[in-house]
């Protein structure tokens, strides 16, 4: 099983990942830097989802074919937000 410190690592990385994604709020604020910011929120959200699902949800440890069954969940999900973000606008 993973130690304590590389929890803590990860918690510290998606606390950096979280930061990122409150500046590219700000950047998203322009006009001309809407998708840039959207994009870059996007992909944050997928690592940030990784990580989150492989050590906190211990997926790393399980067997191939669950991570699969997973990981098609979070792709349809991502898809999901993508549509529902374009009919917005």
């Amino acid at each position: 099983m993973p130690s304590t410190r590389l929890y803590a690592g990860i918690y510290v990385v998606l606390f950096v990942f979280a930061t990122a994604q409150v500046a590219f709020e700000f950047v998203g604020l322009l006009e001309s830097a809407y998708w840039i910011a959207f994009g870059g929120i996007i992909v944050l959200s997928l690592i940030k989802a990784l990580f989150v699902a492989g050590y906190y949800q211990h997926l790393r440890y399980e067997p191939r074919s669950i991570t699969f069954v997973v990981l098609s969940g979070l792709i349809t999900a991502l898809v999901l937000t993508i549509a529902a973000s374009y009919s917005i606008t």
